[in-house]
């Protein structure tokens, strides 16, 4: 008996066209959105866009998840869709670029659109997670897109990289991108959105919603409702013990006086008990005097009676030896 194993088909990869040479108009027609390969243009020459590895795409997420929390306690501007196209033209060249995330301020001489598939203007911050699939891929974001989004007004450019990539810069008064300084403490301050601020460490680290909500550097725009909520939760909680403890040591007290008033109550019933007792001892008491004092008031009628029949008889003797006296 023969088993037939079921071959799966051989996985298709895309052809890349990068390199083709194609019109403007044909670019946004058939290759923008292109489902298989992502395409910028430049100068008349599509280039696919590389993918970045893992390590830089999730210090790109979690970036993105530190502004959009910024974003959403001081909405002062919009985060365009993932990979929008925003065109410029420069002195020697006109292009399409299409950055990992682009930010319009809402001050924007071109505001963008909750239906805009593409950007019309130019983004006040643009941000790239680096691929490292090859040095020209390394410098086309580095050098290449640096330069175009210095020349075509972009304010502030971030490169995230895992390695020794990582950039951080931003326009000065002749339009020339300058890395941006940090502090001591290597915090990374924007100017295009007053108050943004992160660790550049954080990067690596990638600290969750949890820590943020009580580091220093994010605490103000990552969820401060939910501090100021946990604080008072805090101290309601604290509140609720004190109340707790003061209900208990309430309730102590009303046991220790309801058992004094026990005990007060036992007291007076024995003592109550013995003064009965003592009552009734002492009424024996009179009851025992009474009976001695009848019995001396009856000794003493008894002594009485024999004094007077004692006297009685010596009169009686007299009288006899009187008589007799009288005879002789």
């Amino acid at each position: 008996m023969q088993t037939h194993i079921q071959q799966k088909p051989p996985k298709i990869i895309p052809r890349s066209l990068d390199g083709l040479a194609v019109s403007e108009t044909v670019y946004w027609e058939k290759y923008y959105e292109n489902p298989e390969n992502i395409y910028e243009w430049n100068n008349g020459i599509l280039e696919e866009k590389p993918v970045s590895d893992h390590l830089n795409v999730l210090m790109y997420l979690w970036f993105l998840e530190v502004l959009r929390y910024f974003l959403k306690t001081h909405p002062m501007a919009k985060i365009a869709a993932l990979e929008m196209g925003f065109g410029f033209t420069s002195t020697n060249k006109t292009a399409i670029r299409r950055p990992d995330l682009g930010v319009v301020l809402n001050n924007n001489a071109v505001s963008l659109e909750p239906d805009d598939c593409t950007y019309h203007g130019i983004f006040d911050l643009c941000v790239e997670a680096l691929s490292k699939s090859t040095q020209k891929v390394i410098e086309h974001d580095t050098v290449t897109k640096k330069a175009e989004y210095a020349n075509a007004g972009v304010t502030e450019y971030y490169i995230l990289d895992a390695g020794p990539d990582m950039g951080f810069y931003r326009c000065n008064a002749r339009g020339i991108y300058m890395p941006i300084r940090m502090t001591k403490d290597g915090i990374i301050k924007s100017k295009v959105l007053p108050g943004f601020q992160f660790r550049k460490d954080d990067l690596y680290n990638q600290l969750t919603v949890e820590q943020m909500i009580e580091d220093p550097v994010y605490k103000s725009f990552v969820l401060p409702g939910y501090s100021e909520a946990k604080r008072r939760a805090k101290q309601a909680e604290q509140q609720f013990l004190e109340e707790a403890i003061r209900a208990n040591q309430a309730e102590q007290r009303a046991d220790w006086a309801e058992q004094r008033a026990v005990w007060a109550e036992q007291q007076a019933e024995k003592e109550a008990k013995e003064a009965k007792q003592a009552k009734q001892q002492a009424e024996k008491e009179v009851l025992r005097a009474d009976w001695a004092q009848q019995q001396v008031t009856q000794k003493a009628m008894e002594v009485e009676q024999a004094k007077q029949q004692a006297k009685a008889a010596e009169a009686e003797i007299a009288r006899l030896k009187s008589l007799l006296a009288n005879k002789k």
